[in-house]
């Protein structure tokens, strides 16, 4: 009974949708839920969010102003700070951080947070469906014991599904709206309420899987894919430095192979809200059934050390070009997004060279241009405007992020010395310029 009314729900688009987490996940999902006609409640535990969403100002890149502001003044999508008014909600979906602690470890501390506050309020008839990207298990672990403490039977009363987010923030192809989605119910009924949802909202494909734990494990696999094979790119990147190679070079040679190769490309180190912390996630599952990871650990190895390389080789150019040490050089880091045009900095790998920089004695400032600040573990600095003069008084300019209102030509006839970690300069050849 429970099941038919809900489904009726979906398909008369009466249902009222919840999001928990209005962050670069959530909001672009509220707002394609209430484009595709349902009303929308958006839930987050930062009230300045809450606040700018219900004064209809968007905050997220992927997110379009003037629709997060029409759905507003329409009445379709709402921010609350006030959990209890989950209980209005027939469909919820928890779309929260899951960061790693100091150790490497998975933090669900925001997932289970979110689990106990959706249960307090939860009724039959309900569908919850998590997002957060976490290890296998955790949707039938963590979620489905939190919602049955209630009383709640899965896949009777209430029902359960993951569906991996996918978002890539910046991404001018691929949106929340037609990027194909994965869903894995806890019942097949659960699976198939949460493929009706999502299919009424999205044009991309919608994969049903048979329950969450493959859903949350190719979710995973998807990033431990990019994450191994840009490892091999960074590993290549050294070995040809060493070699006399350029790097760039051979992978844009190996690309021109119609089948068989996938190109990757090496960078001061990995960023953004998944490829450096997913595969964690599952080196720290894998111990649970007595099976040690290797190839992934060594791939994170490799990725974690990348900044400390470029700092290494940073320091190896004022060497051979200028006779200086790091210490005291002045270093102009250009770019502290994780990927170009974009204000993402979670796990970007220039915070960490701007810190090594800082430890080695350098006078260290920053440009970016969608980053008017950054703090980094007790590091606060504010960007710096990009001139002439900054360029010239630089003994060297590490470029960080290729964002593409960067002038390349510029900055290398510019600058005393340039390394460049990002291939921007690619095509331009001068004695100032080093690539990783």
């Amino acid at each position: 009974m429970h099941y038919n009314d809900l489904l009726k729900k979906i398909q008369s688009k009466t249902a009222v949708l919840g999001v928990v987490g209005l962050g670069y996940v959530g909001l672009p999902l509220a707002v394609e839920k209430a484009k595709a006609g349902y009303t929308v409640i958006g839930f987050d535990v930062q009230e300045q969010k809450v606040n700018l969403v219900n004064e209809g100002h968007n905050y997220i890149g992927d997110v379009v102003d003037s629709d997060l502001k029409k759905l507003v003044d329409e009445g379709k999508l709402s921010a609350r700070a006030n959990f209890a008014d989950i209980a209005e909600c027939d469909c919820v979906a928890i779309c929260v951080p899951t960061p790693l602690d100091e150790y490497y470890q998975p933090d669900i501390s925001y997932v289970e947070s979110s689990a106990k506050s959706v249960a307090e309020y939860a009724h039959k008839g309900m569908l919850v469906v998590l997002e957060s990207t976490t290890y296998p298990g955790t949707t039938e672990e963590i979620i489905q014991p939190i919602l049955e403490e209630k009383g709640f039977k899965v896949g009777e009363d209430i029902f359960l599904a993951f569906s991996p987010e996918r978002v890539d923030p910046g991404n001018v192809v691929y949106k929340t709206k037609n990027t194909p989605k994965v869903v894995g119910g806890v019942t097949k009924e659960c699976g198939f309420l949460a493929e009706a949802l999502y299919s009424s909202v999205i044009d991309g494909d919608i994969m049903r899987v048979s329950s969450p734990k493959v859903a949350e494990m190719e979710k995973i696999l998807e990033n431990t894919f990019r994450n191994i094979n840009i490892a091999l790119a960074n590993e290549m990147a050294i070995l040809c430095d060493r070699m006399g190679i350029p790097v760039w070079e051979v992978i844009d040679a190996a690309k021109t192979k119609p089948y068989g190769f996938m190109a990757f490309y090496p960078g001061p180190g990995l960023g953004g809200h998944c490829i450096p912390i997913d595969p964690f996630y599952l080196t720290w599952k894998a111990r649970e059934f007595n099976y040690h990871t290797r190839l992934i650990e060594s791939a994170g190895e490799i990725n974690n050390a990348m900044p400390e390389y470029c700092v290494d080789r940073v320091s190896r150019l004022l060497n051979r070009k200028v006779a200086k040490p790091l210490n005291g050089s002045r270093v102009v880091v250009l770019g502290i997004a994780y990927k170009p045009d974009i204000d993402d900095m979670r796990e970007s790998p220039a915070l960490e060279l701007i810190r090594l920089f800082k430890e080695q004695g350098s006078d260290v400032v920053f440009n970016d241009p969608y980053n008017p600040h950054m703090k980094h573990k007790g590091i606060e600095m504010d960007s710096v405007e990009l001139t002439d003069e900054l360029l010239k008084t630089a003994d060297v300019v590490v470029i960080a992020t290729n964002h593409t209102v960067y002038d390349a030509a510029h900055i290398v006839e510019t600058s005393k010395l340039v390394f460049d970690t990002r291939n921007l300069t690619k095509g331009i050849e001068a004695e100032n310029l080093e690539r990783l």
